[in-house]
């Protein structure tokens, strides 16, 4: 992927971070909260953040699946060989929670599977950017690029993953999303690996630690849509890791019929 694109896109993360903050950060502000046909919720920062992306992303000439655009039918869709993957705002119960642990998700995606990603938290202004064949990088403390180019921009960051010495086999979960499949899964590990320490996190935060190596594996049996994943995937794949299907040794696919992942396992190289 062209270098401009990626920077292309990290520009639209930041943007869409910052209309974010904006609003969680104000004592007054009414996050407008609205339930969509699955009972999740939407908020003004999910709306503005889409909008921000979605003007820059235009820029270039790849279609957009976005959780808070236009779904387009399968038969249009299923011509798209390139296309970019967006979560504006990952986490939205998080944000509404006021915990931090929430993202913006930007991926790439060619015939399915995703190449380039962008994930921004805007609480901790830490950004993780990855491209197929170049890496995975995560930068602290940014909320700007400026003039920068990809080169000075990964020269600042750190390269995923991290290698740390640790005695525990390090297993995250989601924080909302705990079901008998994940316990009878973490009770697995338990067998296999001796002693198990036990992360929870919100949002794609989950397959960041699995790409930085803080953890060793992600298990999710509860549902999720591309949008939820892509990002995360194409940063733990350039780490060295992959998104298994839980139920076939085949990693996930995207710009699929249906939207909705199979369950699936993070893991680390």
């Amino acid at each position: 992927m062209k270098e401009e694109d990626i920077l292309k896109a990290i520009e639209a993360a930041l943007l869409a971070g910052a209309e974010i903050r904006k609003v969680y950060e104000d004592p007054d502000a009414d996050f407008q909260v609205e339930r969509k046909v699955d009972n999740s919720p939407l908020t003004i920062a999910d709306r503005r953040a889409n909008e921000v992306i979605t003007r820059v992303l235009q820029q270039m000439p790849y279609p957009i699946l976005s959780e808070e655009g236009k779904q387009l039918p399968y038969a249009e869709r299923s011509a798209w060989k390139e296309l970019w993957v967006v979560d504006p705002l990952d986490g939205t119960k998080e944000f509404i929670k006021r915990n931090g642990e929430f993202t913006v998700n930007i991926a790439f995606v060619r015939e399915g599977v995703p190449v380039m990603g962008v994930i921004y938290v805007p609480v901790k202004r830490d950004l993780y950017v990855a491209a197929e064949g170049i890496g995975a990088f995560k930068l602290a403390d940014i909320t700007q690029t400026g003039s920068c180019s990809w080169q000075e921009l990964t020269e600042r960051a750190v390269r995923l993953p991290v290698e740390e010495e640790r005695d525990t086999f390090v297993v995250v979960a989601s924080r909302s999303h705990c079901t008998p499949e994940t316990e009878a899964y973490i009770e697995r590990m338990r067998q296999e690996h001796g002693q198990v320490e036990l992360r929870s996190s919100g949002s794609s935060l989950k397959i960041c630690l699995v790409a930085e190596g803080k953890a060793d594996v992600y298990p999710r049996f509860a549902p999720t849509m591309e949008w939820d994943t892509a990002a995360g995937h194409a940063i733990v794949r350039a780490a060295g890791g992959e998104i298994w299907q839980a139920e076939k040794p085949e990693p996930l696919q995207y710009n699929k019929e249906n939207l909705l992942n199979p369950w699936f396992i993070v893991m680390k190289k």
